[in-house]
């Protein structure tokens, strides 16, 4: 059975946030509790992600936003292996909290979508698409969006969803591929049948 991270940035996800309203579609999604929501702290947040990822049988979902994200990539390094895909929804910019030399530095080992906007204060769309790069990650770009957040209107955000969920469906297709040839896979990632988006609507909350 999978297991869907969800996992908030600064002072969490309240009851109006999409991260909030995943956890009431996902029987399936347990929440990071950090032990100071109010305070960055790169490596304990990790550790307290690390923590749930062992704690947890089977292959696991992420769903991370804004610090949280940075958090995300870094613990889920370690469990590369256990990780099915990653929705790192509007990251933090790692130089704002200079922690950019502790992030991964090249495409990570499982599939990824990075979603972004162009008016989000704490990362620019230029900055987006150069972790995007980095890591090797989808790029969805939403416009003028904001923080990607309850207060920019995203609550109930089923576009949002279905790019997990096509997450999860790519990480099956990638097991069956593995069992057919073990010397073939697609590169970590990409995302069989879904390309880059550069435009809100098929994504748009509801």
């Amino acid at each position: 059975m999978t297991t869907t991270l969800i996992i908030p940035g600064l002072n969490s996800s309240g009851s109006a946030h999409w991260q909030t309203w995943f956890e009431s579609q996902l029987p399936d999604a347990v929440r990071v509790i950090q032990g100071d929501w109010k305070r960055p702290d790169l490596p304990e947040w990790s550790s307290r992600i690390r923590r749930e990822i062992s704690r947890r049988p089977g292959p696991i979902l992420i769903a991370a936003h804004s610090f949280g994200v940075l958090a995300a990539v870094q613990a889920a390094e370690d469990y590369s292996h256990r990780i099915a895909g990653a929705l790192l929804v509007a990251p933090a910019d790692p130089d704002k909290f200079g922690v950019t030399d502790l992030l991964p530095a090249t495409r990570l080992s499982f599939p990824s979508v990075l979603v972004a906007s162009t008016n989000d204060r704490w990362l620019s769309i230029e900055r987006a698409q150069s972790l995007s790069a980095r890591w090797g990650a989808m790029l969805v770009h939403l416009g003028d969006a904001g923080h990607i957040n309850a207060e920019s209107g995203f609550g109930p955000w089923p576009g949002g969803l279905a790019l997990l969920r096509q997450l999860e469906i790519e990480a099956a297709r990638t097991n069956r591929r593995h069992a057919d040839d073990r010397g073939a896979s697609r590169p970590a990632g990409s995302l069989a049948g879904v390309s880059r988006r550069d435009h809100a609507a098929a994504f748009a909350p509801a």
